[in-house]
């Protein structure tokens, strides 16, 4: 099956949402998703807050051998390092937690 990283169109009339997805590339653009890998709002003024990604599953895919659309590849260039580091900060912040709570 070759997997690709694309976006699934979402939201109402004049007011498209997009969720960035890994699926077959034979389904169809809103078709059945193997899974949410982020989103992409428009609508949003801010252009750093438009998009939201989870690092760890889309190089997973990547890993495997999923290709991302010519669109998801533009925001994986601009962005996928951001959040990496937000994820980082995250489990960073994880691990204090539960050393405070282990002692």
């Amino acid at each position: 099956m070759a997997v690709r990283i694309r976006m699934k169109q979402m939201g109402r009339k004049h007011r498209h949402y997009y969720r960035i997805v890994a699926i077959d590339h034979r389904q169809p653009r809103d078709g059945r998703v193997i899974e949410d890998l982020g989103s992409y709002d428009p609508a949003i003024a801010d252009t750093d807050s438009r998009v939201t990604l989870r690092p760890e599953r889309i190089k997973h895919w990547l890993s495997v051998g999923a290709k991302p659309s010519e669109h998801v590849q533009v925001f994986l260039d601009k962005y996928m390092a951001k959040f990496e580091l937000i994820e980082a900060q995250a489990k960073l912040e994880a691990a204090k937690q539960a050393a405070t709570t282990a002692s």
